[in-house]
């Protein structure tokens, strides 16, 4: 089916019309009059690259958030999820990822877990709960740390 790919791809065009490809768009916190993607959640606050690993390995690093629930997801070209790891699996450390295609040789790049991707192009989705509106300033500057690079 190429319903996958279709999505997926608007999808890329739409986040990547607003930051360049490996790097973060951080969203605004979710309103009534500003809902990015579809049914968003109004207590998430989201965070997302458009990552291309077609001409060598994406590093994504992903600061802690404490006292709050955040995940950061990836997601290949046909939507299928490659990656997922939130604070309640890695004890509230950084994520720190190297992605690069499974076909491509990868030197091991110290205290980064490597995601072998079958396609060359996907999203990474940065997810924070808030307990209360009042922490998106902090939470904010906190995900702003975030980084989505070539390696």
């Amino acid at each position: 089916l190429t319903t996958p790919y279709v999505l997926m791809s608007a999808a890329m065009k739409k986040i990547g019309a607003q930051a360049p490809v490996n790097s973060f768009r951080f969203g605004e916190l979710t309103t009534a009059d500003n809902q990015p993607i579809v049914r968003p959640s109004p207590d998430l606050v989201y965070s997302s690259c458009v990552f291309d690993v077609s001409d060598g390995p994406v590093l994504i690093d992903v600061p802690a958030v404490p006292d709050s629930y955040w995940s950061v997801s990836i997601f290949d070209a046909r939507t299928d999820v490659a990656k997922v790891i939130s604070v309640r699996e890695n004890g509230g450390k950084p994520a720190r990822i190297v992605l690069h295609h499974e076909l491509m040789q990868l030197e091991m790049v110290p205290d980064y877990e490597p995601v072998a991707l079958k396609y060359n192009k996907g999203i990474a989705l940065i997810r924070i709960l808030l307990k209360d509106p009042a922490q998106y300033a902090a939470v904010d500057a906190i995900r702003r740390k975030s980084t989505c690079e070539r390696g």
